[in-house]
């Protein structure tokens, strides 16, 4: 089964989702993620086989190059075969053991699916409803799992918002400009009763503060009356809990709105994000516009649009720099 749905990918070029559903799917997803691979080998393999993200994608998502995910996937493939991994969902005690990689490979997907890491797509609807079956499979069999919920919910939110990412012309739209009733009400409820649940773990684990923080946005009643404090407080918890610089990052544009851009630039200067990763520079060059820097934010914006492989993010960018004054 895994060397059949390996090898429609490929055929495929990694476009179509493999057709694999139900409880299929998610023996595949737990197959991939199998505790005797490398963590790095699982998450290439299943964003390869169970997501369907091409090579070029999955690169791009994990900052590394197309040749260490395709030799990363054939040696995988190659270990499950000789170790007879069985195909089948883990019981008990083995599914803590598989989750975070689980979830991690899932919330990999939702990043892909939330906006294309290559091509002319905003939205990857076909991921994004990938995602949604395999949170929901995870739920039902982990029904009080606050992390499986934490991400079902992250899943339902980006579903519920996804309409109003464009505007008619097919511009990307911050979220500032988008028109929130769009926004699919009844799913954005639905989430928010399953991010409540999932932070009553205490303390919440990385996916519920996450979750949580999508909620607030979704939740506020427009721009101008997101709760910017309790952003900021959740974004602190989650570098606690998860120290990494697109945190930090994330955690520097929640800044600006509380402390100004004169913070969150210095914020973002310490976060140690990679010089190649592009929304770094696109948040550089937002900061330095509020500043009044024109040409160092122009020059952000260059390169934020030399590094995003979406079209729409790099119409999006070069338009923000040619609107920039002088």
């Amino acid at each position: 089964m895994l060397t059949e749905v390996g090898d429609d990918v490929d055929r495929e070029a990694g476009r179509e989702v493999p057709a694999v559903f139900g409880s299929d799917l998610l023996r595949l997803l737990f197959t991939c993620c199998h505790p005797s691979l490398a963590r790095d080998a699982q998450v290439a393999l299943t964003a390869r086989l169970v997501c369907g993200l091409t090579t070029a994608e999955t690169a791009r998502l994990l900052l590394v190059q197309e040749a260490t995910v395709a030799a990363r996937v054939t040696r995988a493939k190659k270990k499950i075969a000789a170790a007879g991994v069985p195909f089948r969902v883990p019981t008990g005690a083995e599914l803590p053991d598989r989750l975070d990689t689980v979830l991690s490979v899932v919330h990999l997907l939702l990043t892909a699916a939330h906006t294309a890491p290559v091509g002319e797509d905003v939205v990857r609807e076909d991921l994004l409803l990938r995602a949604r079956e395999l949170t929901g499979a995870l739920a039902g069999l982990m029904p009080d799992e606050p992390e499986v919920l934490a991400v079902h919910a992250l899943v339902l939110l980006t579903w519920a918002r996804r309409r109003a990412r464009q505007g008619p012309d097919g511009r990307l739209l911050l979220l500032a400009e988008q028109d929130r009733s769009l926004w699919d009400g009844d799913v954005v409820a639905e989430a928010d009763r399953l991010v409540r649940r999932a932070l009553r773990a205490r303390p919440p684990g990385r996916f519920a503060l996450q979750a949580a923080i999508a909620a607030c946005h979704a939740t506020a009643p427009d721009y101008a009356g997101t709760d910017w404090e309790e952003l900021l407080g959740l974004y602190d918890r989650l570098l606690h809990v998860w120290p990494t610089p697109v945190v930090a990052l994330n955690r520097a544009v929640a800044l600006a709105e509380v402390d100004g851009a004169r913070a969150a630039l210095t914020a973002v200067d310490e976060s140690g994000v990679p010089d190649t990763y592009p929304y770094g520079h696109a948040v550089r060059a937002h900061l330095l516009r509020e500043l009044g820097r024109t040409a160092e934010a122009r020059r952000e914006y260059d390169r934020a649009a030399a590094l995003t492989g979406n079209a729409h993010e790099r119409m999006f960018l070069l338009a923000r720099r040619d609107a920039l004054p002088g």
